[in-house]
């Protein structure tokens, strides 16, 4: 019988230290070519729009899949094991905000300077939380600087997430107080417009772009990409269909898609992430399927483990 997993079920068996530890193993199958990963599909209906996004990692089968509407986001995984059978059904909120975190601490990792000390970040959304946790958490960063559009909403983000992690987030007076002198710089918004100017990175920066995966919508500017030495994406099938930033950018001949290289190559060594110290980087995250399944497959496993979790009541 299929397992349904709750919110609750995935908080108790997913954390920052799971989630790093998966997407690498994934990226390092997808370098190889054992995995597989397909772009995120779209079917408007007017008042919703269904997203969907498929993969298979380790023989098992899955895929995200939320509607966005009038009421807001719902997501849910649903893994299958090789032989077709359905393992579970998963509440996948809180899975699709950690991983997305993940993913970016992995390009952290691989991508930014080994002596980064500080973080300017812009958002203060639900998603922004996990950017700021995986990248301390590859990181020993000494200051976090935040700024968002509502004063109220970003002194209440610096407080609460001064206690979750035990260091002080600062409140940025403006975009560029944020971003201005910092060697790693997240941006997690909704916006449909840059929210930084390029010109305000200094030599060395390491950029993770991870708030827009649509075509019409550009979180960061021509002049970041611009500067970038080393672009990764997750898919570049994927970016060529979703990626504003870049796509902006290749717009205005300000970058190439075969300059583009895949994040799971500089992981698992087949590609450098950086090869000096001045080089701007920038990790341009979508979000894929792959992180979903590989995440997913974890928590279904330790849920096993752990006697966690409801029997649907059909056969799978």
């Amino acid at each position: 019988m299929p397992l349904y997993l709750t919110e609750s079920d995935v908080a108790a068996t997913f954390s920052m230290t799971d989630a790093l530890r998966v997407l690498d193993a994934a990226a390092r199958k997808i370098a190889d070519g054992s995995a597989m990963n397909a772009p995120r599909q779209r079917v408007n209906a007017g008042a919703a729009i269904l997203q969907v996004l498929p993969a298979a990692l380790d023989g098992r089968v899955g895929h995200k899949s939320y509607t966005v509407g009038s009421r807001g986001a719902r997501f849910w995984v649903t893994l299958y094991a090789p032989d077709g059978t359905m393992l579970a059904l998963i509440e996948a909120n809180a899975l699709g905000q950690i991983r997305t975190g993940a993913a970016s601490g992995l390009a952290t990792r691989h991508m930014a300077r080994t002596d980064a000390r500080s973080l300017g970040t812009i958002g203060t959304g639900f998603q922004a939380r996990t950017q700021i946790e995986a990248i301390c958490f590859v990181r020993p960063i000494e200051r976090v600087r935040v700024w968002g559009r509502n004063p109220e909403r970003l002194q209440r983000f610096c407080a609460d997430l001064t206690a979750r992690l035990g260091r002080p987030i600062e409140a940025a007076g403006s975009a560029q107080e944020a971003i201005a002198g910092a060697d790693i710089v997240a941006t997690m918004t909704s916006s449909s417009q840059p929210v930084f100017a390029g010109e305000w990175l200094q030599p060395g920066t390491h950029v993770n772009a991870a708030g827009s995966n649509r075509a019409t919508a550009a979180e960061i500017d021509v002049e970041t990409v611009r500067r970038s030495a080393i672009i990764a994406v997750e898919d570049v099938v994927q970016a060529k269909i979703e990626s504003g930033d870049l796509l902006a950018a290749r717009s205005a001949d300000a970058f190439r898609w075969e300059d583009a290289v895949r994040l799971a190559d500089i992981v698992a060594g087949r590609l450098a992430g950086r090869t000096n110290e001045t080089q701007i980087t920038l990790f341009e995250s979508l979000g894929v399927g792959i992180w979903d399944v590989a995440a997913a497959s974890h928590i279904y496993d330790a849920c096993v483990a752990a006697r966690r979790g409801t029997e649907l009541p059909f056969p799978g």
